[in-house]
């Protein structure tokens, strides 16, 4: 015998569930954090196996890969000789600032557990949900799309402008821009094909080549640092001709103004002697283009020189040398600005520089400790890539001339790259080191698209991305590689690096800003499961971080902010209408659980104001056998009274014991949440399980809601099976309820009919009439108005009838009312109806009659149930002689005397004089039959005997008691004027009489049969009791 079946034998029977804690940590133990790759994946690595990487080769290399960009060769030195040292070392710094900010959130969220592959969009939507998720996952698989198209079009430009000119399809490119964005949209369409068609061959070529492409990158940045502090004095080779202050593109050896030069023939076309007026005012002086740091050039690109599209490059912002001049083809030989410039453009254009920090977390599942990996790798490759932009933005400054800073394609020194001209030991080391990494950044971005985009489909949170979840037999997602070749045509078809720049920019913002705010959310809500490892972060940092992604996304472009916004927020919307539930425990979860919280602490425990009040409803259902509702029209009838507005508690009582019936409960509840949702009503599902159903009922009535958010109004089915069950408890339940519902204040709404009320499609024609007999708040006013806020009741006009005696002004009546509805704002006709004093009929009498005999033989049933049949026998012998014997037993399935096949046929046209409407029978009775008087107890079993015999010799002779007369005479006048008026009523809203306070079993019977004659001969009938609170004011 094992120690555990000695010293845990106490939880032996619980092991099964409840594993020993042994057990616990040994799987946990062998638990892997990758996600286990497809089958058919061949280039996938085995779950658990296989080399583990550390932070250096794991996350702080691809994180320097993916951070160093095409931007950094070929328009950082265009960004600071733009903006200036002061206000581009502002640029590089917030844009750096946004990207640590992002990694100390992005680190926190990647601590706090296990981050399989998935990077941002897995962190994002398991902190703010699937809508959230699916929406910055679209937006991060965008941004990178164009990121690859980013890339291409900047290789494209680094071999058509600085390496092979000659390659140009459309003509001289340095003289028409359009000719060179036209090349650059040919060749970058090609070059798109080939590098689709090495991804869609393999990965193993792109994880191949990415090791060239960083060597490439370091190897790059490292021959530009040398090549500065070697020409630290200056590099006399390349040399700037220069008219006035205007920078010319013309050879060295054409800066002169003599007649037959290059500058003369500008200036001064057609050989006239007529030349430019800046031509002849101003000399030609040729100046060093790379000065050194010892010069002090730095002082000269301290300050800003933005300037408009189609203004020349000059030296200061003199109108006279910055504004084109009137003479045609005289611009040929000056270099001009190709976009307009400004703070906020620049960093849109250099932003993408800095992006590429979330390389290390979508390589956490190759990571040996990724909790400890991604933090420090992240984080010191952003130090590493911010010091190099901080410092090259001073160095560059520093050592090169304002005007060739600011002439972007090198067009002033023969279409030279201006920090390839930088480089030691010569320009190619930059040229083919610049090219060679940003194709590795394009096959990346090319390889991780399409595998973000099938990762989202597979969550299946935006269904129409169905197909895409689809791997080829290879495993590799062929139709997302499609759609993401096709995304990236569109961009390269925008044919410009500065055009496409700011634009990924917003993508890549907003999906940082939502890193931020997952993380400030977390942080704030305090939720149990947020334990980073990473404790260096703060709520504040993240939300610094979120204002300045914000921030720098309306300054860089406040339309294309909207337009990444609009794209975000209706993907969300999408999600929320149609997406798959998912329940990733989510801080958006935990925010409105917050929000929740302060809203009930916020609302009155007490009645809420009479301007305030609305119906916020307990539905009581009754289930069958099978655990569905008995009446599903109960929820189409408190969705149309909703109009898809407030609370709705839909509940019901099973009978057992709770320890026995929890599966039952929870099927239960399930059927209850199906009929809601198809019947489209807002709201919760609660069941209880109860030995008696009658406490059952009273404890929801009691215990449903929480705080000022608790029901006011209970819906409750009418008992349509009372009179054929020799039980009394069916009317007890209901009778018992009703005196629960009033007890608590609540509203009561008894729909009679239910199965003809209308479906929520359906459209209703007609009346809804309002018998308006006693005053219980209002709300017989109140419940039409609102059904008629719903489409199914939209076309019914409101007719309010009142009751008038004899005694009473019917005139006055009728004017009041109308004054009364006027200052209401509720249109409706208005009848008084006058009742006429009259003798009690003699209809009323056989009524009252019948409803007695009923209760005695009832009465006589429940004395011994071996010895019914025989005593109803003898009762029905002796009141009708001329029944056949052989129907003698259908006394207790319907109504007895003259009247009884008008009856019958009232009730027949009910919805529920079915034969399983009859319910079942609990372990336990009513806990009102269970208390029955002691002395009547006794009196029953000492006469037992006697009374039987008793009633086999005499016949018994009835008395209606006045009261009951009394009480059947307002039923059967009511009815009889109700249905002459009502009786094509789509609807009759009447009030409920009070249930009788006395609860032996002949009154409440009595009380039944009251309400079966007030509502006769009426299809459908909702009969409404206040709780005692005015519900409608006619005050604003």
């Amino acid at each position: 015998m094992s120690g555990y079946e000695t010293n845990l034998y106490l939880y032996s029977e619980e092991m099964e569930d409840r594993p020993r804690i042994s057990t616990l940590i040994s799987s946990l133990a062998n638990y892997s954090n990758t996600i286990p790759p497809a089958s058919n994946d061949p280039d996938a690595r085995p779950a658990g196996g296989g080399a583990r990487m550390g932070t250096l080769m794991g996350v702080y290399l691809p994180c320097i890969q993916n951070i160093f960009g095409v931007i950094l060769f070929i328009r950082l030195t265009w960004v600071v000789g733009t903006a200036g040292a002061l206000q581009g070392f502002l640029i590089v710094l917030s844009c750096c600032c946004v990207t640590m900010l992002t990694a100390i959130s992005m680190s926190a969220i990647a601590t706090n557990g296990v981050v399989p592959g998935g990077g941002s969009y897995f962190m994002i939507s398991r902190s703010l949900g699937p809508e959230f998720g699916g929406a910055v996952g679209m937006l991060f698989y965008t941004g990178t799309t164009l990121a690859a198209a980013m890339y291409i079009v900047g290789a494209v430009e680094i071999v058509l402008t600085y390496m092979a000119p000659g390659l140009s399809i459309f003509g001289d490119f340095t003289k028409d821009q359009d000719a060179m964005y036209n090349n650059f949209r040919v060749y970058g369409t090609g070059l798109l094909v080939v590098m689709g068609t090495i991804v869609f061959v393999g990965v193993k070529f792109v994880n191949k080549f990415a090791a060239v492409a960083l060597a490439c990158v370091i190897l790059s940045i490292m021959a530009v640092y040398i090549g500065i502090f070697r020409n630290i004095n200056g590099k006399d080779d390349l040399q700037l001709c220069v008219l006035g202050k205007r920078l010319l593109r013309v050879a060295i050896t054409d800066c002169h103004k003599n007649i037959s030069g290059a500058i003369y023939q500008m200036f001064c076309p057609n050989g006239t002697h007529s030349c430019d007026p800046y031509y002849e005012s101003h000399d030609v002086s040729i100046i060093q283009g790379i000065k050194g740091l010892s010069s002090g050039v730095l002082l000269d690109n301290i300050y800003d020189s933005f300037l408009e599209n189609g203004q020349y490059v000059a030296v200061g912002k003199n109108p006279e040398d910055i504004e084109p001049m009137i003479a045609e083809g005289g611009q040929n030989g000056q270099v001009v600005a190709d976009i307009t410039t400004s703070f906020t453009i620049l960093i849109g254009i250099f932003f993408p520089s800095v992006t590429g920090i979330m390389a290390g977390s979508n390589r956490s599942g190759d990571l040996a400790d990724a909790q400890k990996s991604i933090p420090i790798g992240t984080i010191c490759a952003i130090l590493t890539t911010s010091t190099v932009y901080l410092s090259s933005v001073i160095l560059f400054a520093g050592t090169v001339d304002n005007l060739l800073l600011r002439d972007k394609f090198g067009v002033s020194i023969g279409g030279k790259l201006v920090v390839a001209n930088m480089a030691w030991p010569n320009e190619w080391v930059i040229l083919i080191g610049s090219f060679l990494s940003t194709l590795g950044a394009g096959l990346q971005s090319l390889t991780g698209a399409p595998r973000l985009l099938q990762a989202i489909a597979k969550d299946g949170i935006i269904p129409f991305l169905a197909p895409f979840a689809v791997s080829s037999s290879r495993g590799e997602p062929t139709r997302a590689l499609l759609l993401t070749i096709v995304i990236c045509q569109g961009g390269i078809l925008l044919g410009n690096v500065d055009l496409l720049a700011p634009l990924l920019s917003m993508f890549f913002l907003m999906c940082y800003g939502f890193v931020n705010l997952a993380c400030a959310l977390q942080t704030l809500l305090r939720t149990p499961n947020w334990r980073p490892r990473f404790k260096y972060y703060h709520w504040s940092l993240s939300f610094i971080g979120l204002s300045l992604c914000i921030a720098i996304m309306f300054m860089t472009s406040w339309y294309f902010a909207l337009l990444a916004m609009g794209m975000a927020g209706m993907i969300y919307k999408y999600i929320e209408y149609r997406g798959a539930e998912k329940e990733w425990g989510d801080g958006i979860r935990g925010l409105a659980l917050s929000a929740a919280r302060y809203s009930l602490l916020r609302l009155e425990e007490g009645p809420p104001h009479t301007k305030n009040w609305r119906p916020q409803l307990l539905i009581l259902v009754k289930l069958t056998s099978d655990l569905v509702p008995k009446y599903k029209k109960l929820f189409a009838f408190a969705s149309q009274l909703k109009a898809g507005k407030g609370l709705t508690v839909c509940a019901a009582v099973i009978g057992g014991d709770f320890t026995r019936s929890y599966g039952e409960a929870m099927a239960a509840k399930q059927s209850l949440r199906k009929t809601m949702d198809e019947e489209r009503v807002k709201g919760f599902v609660d069941i209880l399980v109860a030995r008696n159903i009658t406490e059952g009922l009273s404890n929801l009535v009691q215990t449903a809601g929480l705080g000022g958010m608790k029901p006011n109004t209970v819906i409750l089915g009418w008992p349509y099976g009372w009179r054929q069950s020799e039980d009394d408890r069916t009317w007890q339940v209901f009778l018992q309820t009703v005196r629960n519902v009033t007890s608590a204040r609540m509203a009561l709404l008894v729909p009679k009919g239910i199965n003809f009320f209308p479906d929520s499609t359906d459209k209703v024609f007609g009346n809804i009439d309002i018998w308006w007999i006693v005053h219980d708040g209002g709300l017989l006013m109140l419940l039409p108005f609102l059904l008629k806020q719903h489409r199914t009741w939209k076309n019914c006009k409101m007719r309010i009838f009142t009751v008038a005696q004899m005694e009473d002004n019917s005139i006055q009546m009728k004017k009041d009312l109308k004054t009364f509805l006027y200052h209401l704002r509720i249109e409706a006709e208005v009848e008084v109806v006058e009742m006429m004093d009259s003798d009690i009929s003699a209809y009323t009498y056989e009524r009252t009659l019948m409803m007695e005999q009923r209760n005695q033989m009832l009465r006589e049933l429940r004395l011994n149930k071996k010895e019914s049949l025989g005593v109803v026998q003898s009762i029905v012998d002796q009141h009708h002689p001329n029944i056949d014997a052989k129907t003698a037993t259908k006394v207790r399935f319907q109504e007895p005397g003259a009247d009884g096949d008008k009856d019958n046929k009232v009730t027949e046209n009910e919805p529920t004089n079915e034969p399983n409407s009859q319910t079942k029978t609990e372990d336990n009775e009513n806990s009102t039959t269970e208390k029955e008087d002691l002395s009547e107890k006794e009196c029953h079993e000492e006469t037992k005997e006697n009374s039987i015999s008793e009633e086999k010799k005499k016949p018994v002779t009835i008395t209606p008691d006045e009261g009951n007369v009394r009480r059947m005479h307002t039923a059967v006048k009511l009815n009889e004027v109700i249905v002459n008026r009502s009786h094509e009523a789509q609807l009759v809203i009447l009030n409920l009489p009070g249930p009788p306070k006395d609860t032996k079993m002949e009154r409440e019977s009595n009380y039944m049969e009251f309400l079966e004659v007030l509502t006769e001969g009426l299809e459908r009938v909702l009969m409404v009791r206040g709780g005692g609170q005015e519900v409608i004011t006619i005050y604003s």
